[in-house]
């Protein structure tokens, strides 16, 4: 490792990647590669910060010479050849590789055609007994042929939609790739959610398998959910097949087939080459504050995006094991699973991130020796409050990456991981990342050749023109904006499922600034190119119309030990006042008193500012999350304004209702105060 200078533009970064890392990076290679075949500027000898920054600049000035040099790097097996890579260039409606088809699956099992692979794990499946179990690419390919054989001769055609409820485990990824091989389109949540959250997704979608677990393993304990399985059956009457996965061990029920006599034929897959364009899957929104919003991406699309962001960005390749902590409720696991299509295997792991202690990850990672690691920052900062030195007490030395998202990771953080991984000898490289399940990717993040500085994400991802723009739609530098991207992805939503004139998406990422993508973030891009999230700007902090980020608030709270949780609230009121109160989930033993409160002004003073100082320190029994374990604040929002609960927040999106019910007393509690 070594260290740049500093100075005004440039702080001492808190990593730098040495010459050897840089040298062997793909992203260096690519970059050498495509200057001399497809007109990428030549690196800059010595100089990777500036050979990124012509590199990225190449990559969204001349969109459509990158991503044919994407393709082309990674072997992008065409059926039919494409006539143009980018027929238009509008936002929303762009369409890429026109006349192109190809087939997802083919690609994420290409592995298994190299016999020094076939015998390697493609996935290693980790429980909570954390005793890894291996899949080899040859029996994966297997199973994947023996059950899309199986769906076609269940009905199942191109565009049909495949549903799963189940949890991180193998049978979801051979499931996955089979509705992928046959050109169907692919849609799962996890387990965890209840059967309304469940329908409020599937019903829109009308699918006609659904694959189903008799429960889950979590916190040590079983989880039934035939009877959930049984009313997801009754209300999705467009269903033609049940597949039965016995977890728990449980027989099928009346009606259902089980997975084993679908999958033990050891048959060659066979790939339906569909149009680039074709839907691969349906993801969804968290869905908070109406229905989920149904997220259809394409096989192209993601195709083309996950080999960008795995092998460029992450540097995955075939001698590495790639472990992110998810669920199949989230498009972190659509994001895993792309660890397949660079040829490395992927750790599934099935369980609570805490059992049996909050060590949990970091033993999955010990025993898959995963060299990429992904988590929340969530769980980072949970590790570092917990004081557990994972690196000194695991054996963590396989790891290169540990990378983070869900949320900011704050600057401690950053320091925290570093320093552990410093104490066990590792030169750890700490890629914060964000994106969004929008375009099942990442906007800025990891870049395996640059500096890491505390608090911030490295840089904007190749071929994402990233932007922080003003309220006039004029881009700023040094100042927090509106996150947007300028022109067009390819893993971009082709539409929203039952959105048949488009309204609903183009109202989505389009009103604010026509023809331009506002993902709703608010970010600074610094004048070294590197990228700091804020958090959502339609719940963003605005106090004598200075903008904050609640965020920032965020990691100066929650850095003192009495804090486990908060969360805070910019309210505009009808008299032209503001009020912006903070609500703190206190830790076991800790009391709200004056001395507290005072420390907690005193804190946000020094470390951020006078204005970021809260109007009032609220106790609170706990903090709402979407089923993804994201901070609700904008339907707190609404409540605090007095909208009624049943219209401020869908209840199938959050994980614990009964907690609103709490800010809904507050907001009655005031209104009282108010008309005495």
């Amino acid at each position: 490792m070594t260290t740049a200078p500093q100075s005004a533009h440039q702080p001492e970064p808190l990593w730098q990647p040495g010459p050897d890392r840089i040298a062997g990076a793909q992203v260096t290679r690519f970059h050498t590669w495509a200057a001399a075949h497809h007109g990428a500027p030549a690196p800059t000898p010595g100089d990777p910060a500036t050979s990124y920054a012509d590199l990225h600049h190449w990559s969204v000035s001349d969109l459509p010479a990158f991503w044919q040099a994407t393709a082309e790097w990674f072997d992008v097996r065409f059926a039919t050849p494409y006539e143009t890579v980018l027929a238009d260039r509008a936002m929303p409606g762009a369409r890429w590789f026109p006349g192109a088809t190809l087939n997802y699956a083919e690609h994420a099992l290409r592995a298994a055609e190299d016999p020094a692979r076939a015998d390697a794990p493609a996935l290693l499946y980790v429980d909570e007994t954390h005793e890894p179990t291996p899949v080899t690419w040859t029996d994966l390919r297997a199973q994947v042929g023996s059950l899309a054989a199986e769906l076609r001769r269940l009905g199942v055609r191109p565009g049909d939609r495949v549903s799963a409820y189940v949890p991180n485990i193998p049978q979801a990824v051979v499931a996955l790739l089979a509705t992928a091989a046959v050109g169907a389109v692919w849609t799962s949540c996890a387990p965890d959610f209840g059967a309304r959250s469940v329908l409020d997704r599937f019903q829109q979608i009308e699918p006609v398998v659904l694959f189903t677990v008799d429960g889950y393993h979590y916190g040590g304990k079983e989880h039934d959910r035939r009877d959930t399985v049984a009313e997801l059956r009754n209300e999705l009457p467009t269903l033609r097949a049940v597949v039965h996965i016995p977890l728990l061990g449980t027989p099928a029920p009346e009606g259902a087939v089980n997975w084993s006599d679908l999958t033990s034929n050891d048959t060659e897959p066979v790939f339906e080459q569909v149009p680039f364009d074709h839907p691969l899957w349906v993801l969804y929104s968290s869905g908070t504050t109406g229905l989920p919003k149904a997220i259809v991406q394409s096989q192209g699309g993601i195709l083309l995006e996950h080999l960008k962001q795995t092998g460029l960005h992450c540097d995955l390749g075939p001698e590495d094991r790639f472990f992110w902590y998810t669920s199949t409720g989230w498009m972190m696991w659509n994001f895993l699973v792309a660890g397949l299509l660079v040829s490395s295997t992927i750790v599934l792991y099935d369980g609570s991130p805490g059992h049996p202690d909050i060590s949990a990850q970091w033993r999955v990672a010990e025993t898959t020796r995963a060299t990429v690691f992904g988590t929340s920052a969530a769980y980072v900062m949970a590790c570092r409050k917990a004081g557990i030195h994972p690196a000194r007490d695991l054996d963590l030395s396989a790891i290169t990456c540990v990378a983070t998202t869900g949320s900011p990771l704050p600057p401690d953080g950053f320091r925290w991981l570093h320093d552990c991984f410093t104490e066990g000898g590792t030169d750890l490289w700490t890629a914060s990342v964000s994106g969004g399940t929008d375009v099942c990717s990442c906007f800025a993040g990891a870049v395996p050749t640059l500096p890491v500085h505390i608090g911030e994400l490295q840089a904007a991802c190749l071929g994402t023109d990233l932007q922080a723009w003003d309220p006039q739609g004029k881009p700023v530098i040094d100042e927090v904006g509106e996150l947007v991207v300028t022109n067009p992805m390819p893993s971009m939503p082709t539409r929203f499922w039952n959105d048949p004139d488009g309204t609903r998406y183009h109202d989505s990422y389009f009103d604010m600034y026509p023809g331009v993508w506002r993902h709703g973030d608010w970010i600074t891009v610094t004048p070294r190119g590197s990228v700091v999230i804020h958090g959502r700007s339609d719940s963003t902090l605005n106090r004598q119309g200075v903008r904050m980020g609640s965020a920032d608030i965020y990691e100066a709270v929650e850095r003192l030990p009495e804090i486990r949780e908060s969360l805070v609230i910019g309210l505009e009121l009808p008299d032209g006042g503001y009020w912006m109160p903070l609500f703190v989930h206190l830790a076991p033993g800790a009391t709200l008193d004056d001395a507290l409160r005072d420390r907690i002004k005193r804190t946000i003073r020094e470390e951020l500012s006078p204005r970021h100082v809260p109007d009032d320190i609220i106790e609170a029994p706990g903090v709402p999350h979407t089923l993804t374990g994201k901070r609700i604040e904008v339907p707190v929002k609404r409540l605090l304004q007095g909208t009624p609960l049943d219209k401020a927040v869908n209840p199938g999106s959050v994980d614990n209702l009964e907690l609103l019910r709490f800010y809904e007393q507050v907001a009655r509690d005031r209104a009282t105060d108010r008309t005495q």
